[in-house]
């Protein structure tokens, strides 16, 4: 098969699309002929040398794809070749071929394309873990999403609403704002321009927010606790403003506040398996009658993933950008 390789870390031009040995399914995995993966943050770190795949599994970019099963390792049930599923993987998406655990698939939700089902596992993976497994957002709550035009803000909004939420956003322009709003969020703020902190407390009658959803780190730290509630709960998924700041934790004891770091690539399967089974349950229904669905910005051809880590570098997509075959 063909694979999107990284003989040595660098920039988009480090990607190179070459033939490598197919894989072959373990016992518990199926593998899929893959139709489709989604570019993201993981996939530049990994290609830049930051963010090594486990030690064992893919050694090939792409956190989730969509496809059909070609063939069934020992030990599967519940699933038949020619099923069509998308999938939360290890590594390996930027290829013709993955081998998946059965736990991380998920059948396509219907009315939904085979394609753009590709945009939906890592995304819907992320927030319901984050969110609502670990954040325990409630209806009537406020959740504030730090890159709310991105694949995991444009998800988190959604789902957010759909549970009865107030949601806030932030993001670097009007028109990325607007796209926000399309999508349900209440509260808009450039934080080129505005201070999020002044913004969610005036939204909140001065409460703050219930959940924060960050993809920042260390450059927002202080400014995440201070626009929590009392009670508020912030989950950390991103560093993109670096890894290392002070934490006044005198502030977070008299808010009674929590602040979780998780990342779902290292997690062990049965955990992730786990998220899987509830993002289907609760996920899957909400697509499927067509109250969240999956942004995509645009696809390009697997060949072309470089162009695809330009884009995504650029901060120019809204949603999810694909990989077709």
């Amino acid at each position: 098969m063909r694979a999107i390789t990284i003989p040595q870390p660098g920039g988009p031009e480090a990607l190179v699309w070459a033939e490598v040995p197919d894989p072959v399914p373990a016992e518990g995995e199926v593998l899929v002929e893959v139709a489709a993966s989604a570019v993201n943050r993981a996939d530049l770190l990994q290609r830049q040398g930051f963010y090594n795949p486990p030690p064992g599994s893919s050694p090939y970019p792409g956190l989730e794809c969509s496809g059909r099963i070609a063939a069934l390792g020992p030990g599967v049930s519940g699933w038949k070749v020619g099923d069509e599923v998308c999938a939360l993987l290890v590594g390996g998406g930027y290829a013709e071929k993955v081998a998946v655990p059965a736990g991380q698939l998920l059948p396509v939700p219907e009315g939904v394309d085979l394609v753009t089902a590709a945009a939906l596992p890592e995304v819907a993976c992320t927030v319901w873990s984050n969110v609502f497994m670990i954040a325990h957002l409630r209806p009537g709550e406020t959740l504030l999403v730090h890159g709310g035009a991105s694949g995991i803000g444009t998800m988190a909004v959604q789902l957010a609403k759909a549970v009865g939420a107030k949601v806030a956003v932030t993001a670097g322009s009007p028109e990325k704002l607007a796209r926000c709003a399309e999508l349900g969020a209440d509260v808009l703020i450039d934080y080129r321009k505005q201070d999020f902190v002044e913004e969610v407390r005036a939204a909140t009658g001065g409460a703050g927010a219930d959940v924060i959803l960050d993809i920042i780190g260390a450059k927002y730290l202080a400014r995440n606790v201070d626009a929590l509630a009392v009670n508020g709960r912030m989950t950390v998924i991103g560093l993109q403003g670096g890894a290392k700041a002070e934490l006044n934790l005198g502030a977070l004891l008299m808010k009674r506040a929590a602040v979780v770091g998780t990342t779902l690539r290292a997690r062990p399967l049965g955990e992730k398996a786990a998220v899987v089974a509830a993002v289907r349950e609760h996920v899957w229904p909400l697509v499927e009658a067509g109250r969240v669905r999956p942004v995509v910005d645009r696809a390009l051809p697997l060949a072309e993933a470089a162009e695809a880590h330009r884009l995504l570098e650029s901060g120019e997509p809204v949603g999810k950008l694909l990989l077709t075959r």
